[in-house]
């Protein structure tokens, strides 16, 4: 077994992975970034399907709100965002009816002050006199844009996060060519600065003591004096990988938080069938079906559907086959669009993020009584082991620009 040594080594490749590796190495520090797959982006994952000019997202696809990270990462880039079209449907009595899903989840909570005690978000529902149509996408809203049970997440967190509006109801840019042609980008310059990223090496046992740290990968050892931790909550939680000493102090933080499960069903038509129907439409709702959600591409023009299960819905399909997935999918367009879009498919990918071993969840969400779980799932150990990713950023957990933010926080603490 090989040994190789580093001033600092990341564990994982994904936004946050890149960032710290890109803030340190302009630093002067040496950095030896580890990669389970055999690409870089992590839940970001961005394919070209045939035929189709526009790429296709299976985790990632949105610039959600304010963004800075994101927008300025853009910018050294070179990459434009492009903006999305949010005129939206819903299925309701057999009808396609207008409706701002994440205005009508708004809503729920208007008027509310914070309660001095947490609870779940269903509980905080039924405390409530609300019209059937917001108690429905309130619901929707928790499972889909949080991937959250609504029996679990904690209402503290969706007030707070939906009270000031905040990324729920703001324009939603992509960036051009996909979330991969942003990170295919930052790891060349990664690269460029003498950042050495290996790619098919799995992290099975971190060692690690103050100011000495031994990762283990199936084929090599490699030393560093620090360590930025950037595996998905769900990854943490699992103890794929071993930590001596165990990650006691991380106990309490990681047992306050969950990662919510996403699957996602790309899907080319033979032709944009949905365009006479509803043109116009990005984004269509049945709240009642497997995958509740299903949108296009617009304003860019494709026979391209993507559908979308989070939450409990995505729960009760995780692990499901590929086949039985696509007619998950398929039945939910079926139900607006009519019995034969089946035999308008032209190819489909899909990508089920809980069934995933390096990702284990698409991204977290705070529990009940989970307040300061995330910050305290920062704070580094020892001055050696440092933690990034979506679920350590209160601000912008759940987004590119969170994981970003963690990435760039990690390495100032290091510098600092």
């Amino acid at each position: 077994m090989g040994t190789s040594a580093a001033q600092v080594i990341v564990i994982g490749a994904g936004a946050a992975g890149l960032a710290a590796a890109a803030a340190l190495a302009q630093a002067g520090r040496s950095v030896l970034i580890l990669e389970a797959r055999d690409r870089v982006g992590g839940r970001c994952l961005t394919r070209r399907m045939a035929g189709l000019e526009v790429p296709v997202e299976l985790g990632a696809e949105f610039i959600h709100g304010e963004a800075k990270a994101t927008r300025k990462l853009l910018r050294r880039a070179g990459i434009a965002a492009v903006a999305s079209t949010r005129e939206q449907r819903a299925l309701e009595g057999g009808r396609l009816r207008p409706v701002n899903a994440f205005a009508e989840a708004q809503r729920a909570i208007q008027g509310l002050r914070l309660p001095e005690a947490d609870g779940s978000f269903a509980d905080l529902l039924r405390t409530r006199t609300l019209p059937e149509r917001t108690r429905t996408f309130a619901r929707l809203m928790v499972q889909g844009f949080d991937a959250a049970d609504p029996d679990r997440v904690s209402a503290h967190s969706i007030i707070e996060e939906w009270g000031e509006g905040g990324s729920l109801g703001a324009s939603q840019p992509r960036p051009r060519g996909g979330y991969g042609a942003l990170f295919d980008w930052l790891s060349r310059f990664i690269v460029a600065r003498g950042v050495r990223l290996q790619l098919d090496s799995p992290v099975r046992r971190v060692e690690w003591r103050r100011g000495a740290v031994s990762i283990r990968t199936a084929s090599a050892m490699y030393r560093a004096r620090r360590a930025i931790v950037t595996l998905p909550l769900g990854v943490l939680q699992s103890n794929a990988v071993r930590f001596s000493p165990r990650l006691s102090e991380k106990k309490a933080a990681l047992e306050q938080l969950a990662s919510g499960p996403v699957i996602r069903v790309a899907m080319r038509f033979h032709a944009p069938f949905w365009e006479a129907r509803a043109p116009g439409v990005a984004f269509f709702h049945v709240p009642e079906a497997a995958f509740p959600t299903f949108w296009t591409p617009l304003p860019m023009r494709a026979a391209l559907i993507t559908a979308w299960a989070g939450g409990p819905k995505a729960a009760r399909l995780t692990g499901s086959s590929t086949a039985r997935l696509l007619e998950q999918a398929l039945a939910s367009v079926r139900r607006v669009f009519g019995t034969r879009v089946e035999r308008e498919v032209a190819a489909a990918y899909v990508q089920d993020w809980e069934a995933d071993p390096y990702a284990r969840g698409g991204y977290s969400y705070v529990l009940v009584g989970g307040a300061g779980a995330r910050e305290r799932l920062a704070e580094p150990l020892a001055e050696t082991l440092y933690f990034a990713g979506e679920a350590t950023d209160r601000e912008e957990a759940g987004t590119v620009a969170g994981a970003l933010r963690s990435g760039e926080r990690a390495a100032r603490q290091i510098l600092g």
